[in-house]
């Protein structure tokens, strides 16, 4: 699907731009609903995130405003994310149920056993270049949310809308 007119209008007159010119914040919202408000990476709920183009526009300036690019995450993530490769990272509409899992009472993300080997490398490779794996700003998130199902204000069914790796290790446990 192409994206916003004017944005397709806007590179085809400035090929050489450094940056694109932002006709996507006006639909940030639309995005983050069909991302129900997780984060695209650490599948938490966030409801003041950014919209993150998959391929970088320094990787490809062409997908700047194509939709099936855009991932709606956490802004600290965005930033750390950068202009990675698109070819180093996992993508997010790549990931199957079970490839990662959160362990419990460390609440560590980590690469799960079921994994497939040729997905294995990038993995990690976005744990470590996201900070996903225990970094203090994610894992102040991952104790809230759970210190939060265990004092009873939010059920199970309710963390799994907003933390549902944690809702998973809790399940699992």
């Amino acid at each position: 699907m192409r994206g916003p007119v004017p944005g397709t209008r806007w590179l085809a007159t400035h090929p050489d731009a450094k940056r694109p010119k932002d006709f996507w914040t006006p639909f940030k919202g639309v995005l983050a609903q069909g991302f129900r408000n997780l984060c695209a990476y650490s599948a938490m709920y966030g409801p003041v995130g950014t919209v993150d183009r998959f391929v970088s526009c320094a990787e490809d300036p062409s997908k700047a405003y194509e939709w099936d690019n855009y991932r709606y995450c956490a802004g600290w993530i965005n930033s750390s994310k950068g202009n990675a490769p698109a070819g180093d990272l996992l993508d997010p509409f790549e990931i199957e149920d079970g490839w990662f899992e959160r362990h419990l009472p460390s609440l560590q993300l980590r690469v799960s056993e079921t994994i497939p080997d040729e997905f294995r490398k990038r993995a990690e490779y976005v744990l470590n270049r996201l900070h996903l794996r225990d970094d203090e700003r994610v894992m102040r998130q991952r104790i809230e949310w759970y210190r939060m199902y265990q004092s009873r204000e939010l059920s199970l069914d309710g963390l799994e809308g907003k933390a549902p790796l944690i809702a998973t290790a809790i399940d699992r446990a």
